[in-house]
């Protein structure tokens, strides 16, 4: 079923870093029973989908290898599949990784490079049959969580949307089943904030590809951005704490919501799940 406006109720990922090293709750949750603790918690607030990610994005980040990533995520996901309904996704760019992932219970996989980094991601999802997050960004991990490739012209949300739509139709050329497809315009990624901003203000542009739309900025810079710069005087981003950051994270998902955005990967889930919910309500009850 292809999700979309307000008659859906929206769909909430939870986020599960199993690293050392991610900029919002890096080392938070690397042990297996942190982790499952963890994620039982962010069921029990109302996460649909547990997104567990074992290799960081942030600005930075040292590469990870295949067998380091499954070492972190794999025991989860097997303990989880086992433990609770809750759907699952691995959040990684590698094929070998998401196929032990797919193997140990995940359903989802959700690749930040919108599987254009590893030639066997399209065949193992198309061959497996799972749900897949195609995401927009550019270059290699380390260049999308810079700014070494946010060149964009007087259209940037034109540009994105084209090659996120390259990208759709290299998966629907590799046999994945459009109706599997989820589609994120990458807030934050490959992107300066007034990107990412245009790609929230011109939302609906994203709705017409005609695929769920994702919305990821949680406590994002951006998000970091839009609190400071209401303060008196503007102060630095750095000094957003995580629970301002969650707190405005609400209200740019109500709006994408709004604009036709069902998907939404958050940090703070009992929040999202309360405003979000509000929110469908409203529409459906219209």
């Amino acid at each position: 079923m292809r999700l979309g406006g307000t008659a859906t109720r929206p769909r909430i990922f939870g986020i599960l870093n199993v690293t050392p090293d991610s900029f919002s709750d890096g080392g938070n949750f690397f042990s297996l029973a942190a982790a499952l603790a963890h994620a039982k918690d962010l069921v029990a607030q109302g996460a649909d989908v547990i997104d567990v990610g074992g290799e960081s994005t942030r600005p930075g980040a040292e590469p990870v290898s295949a067998e380091e990533e499954m070492r972190r995520v794999i025991p989860v996901i097997r303990e989880l599949a086992s433990s609770t309904f809750v759907k699952i996704s691995i959040d990684t760019v590698k094929a070998g990784v998401a196929e032990a992932a797919l193997a140990a219970g995940a359903g989802i996989i959700n690749d930040v490079s919108g599987m254009r980094l590893d030639a066997g991601m399209l065949p193992l999802a198309a061959a497996r049959g799972c749900e897949i997050v195609l995401m927009h960004s550019r270059g290699t991990v380390a260049e999308m969580a810079s700014y070494d490739l946010a060149n964009y012209g007087d259209d940037p949300v034109g540009e994105i949307i084209d090659e996120l739509t390259a990208r759709v139709r290299a998966a629907e050329s590799a046999g994945v089943d459009p109706a599997r497809v989820t589609v994120d315009p990458g807030i934050g990624f490959s992107k300066r904030s007034e990107h990412s901003l245009a790609v929230l203000a011109d939302l609906p542009r994203f709705t017409t590809l005609g695929y769920p739309v994702l919305v990821g900025g949680s406590r994002k810079r951006v998000v970091a951005e839009l609190v400071a710069a209401r303060r008196e005087p503007p102060e630095a981003a750095r000094t957003v704490t995580n629970e301002e950051r969650d707190q405005a994270t609400i209200g740019i998902n109500v709006a994408a919501y709004l604009a036709g955005a069902t998907a939404f990967r958050v940090h703070d889930v009992r929040s999202n799940r309360r405003a979000l919910d509000a929110a469908w309500k409203i529409g459906s009850d219209r």
